[in-house]
């Protein structure tokens, strides 16, 4: 059975040979044309992938934040706070209690020499914390 089996899978793959020979004599154009394209293809996958796929730039200004010795938090709370978020929504989004959004803001302010949310922000714009 085994053998009858192997028999017709050499048949097959003998005719689809045959079939594809034909076919590749008859339509050269049209097969360079496919290798050509494949190639283009190959090309711009590479490019897309190895060239243009570079990482993103770490956000805001990474100097002036370690420079105020800002955590990773606070630039956090600083860009909820620049979007308008009140401390209730900073709480909920970081899943921290707003006494914690409290301290961070406290701690905000005094790094950057701040005394309410409006000069916080605009302190940050400046330096180029954030956007």
């Amino acid at each position: 059975m085994l053998a009858w089996g192997l028999a017709l899978a050499a048949g097959a793959l003998l005719l689809a040979w045959t079939d594809y020979q034909r076919m590749a004599r008859t339509n050269t154009g049209d097969v360079a044309l496919l290798l050509v394209a494949g190639l283009f293809l190959g090309l711009g996958l590479w490019l897309g992938f190895a060239v243009w796929n570079k990482p993103a730039p770490p956000p805001g200004n990474p100097a002036a934040i370690a420079s105020l010795g800002l955590t990773p938090r606070e630039v956090e709370v600083l860009r909820l706070l620049a979007a308008g978020q009140a401390n209730k929504e900073i709480a909920r989004a970081l899943e921290v209690s707003p006494n914690t959004v409290k301290t961070h803001l406290a701690r905000l302010y005094e790094k950057l020499g701040a005394t309410s949310r409006t000069a916080a922000i605009a302190r940050a714009r400046s330096l180029g914390i954030i956007g």
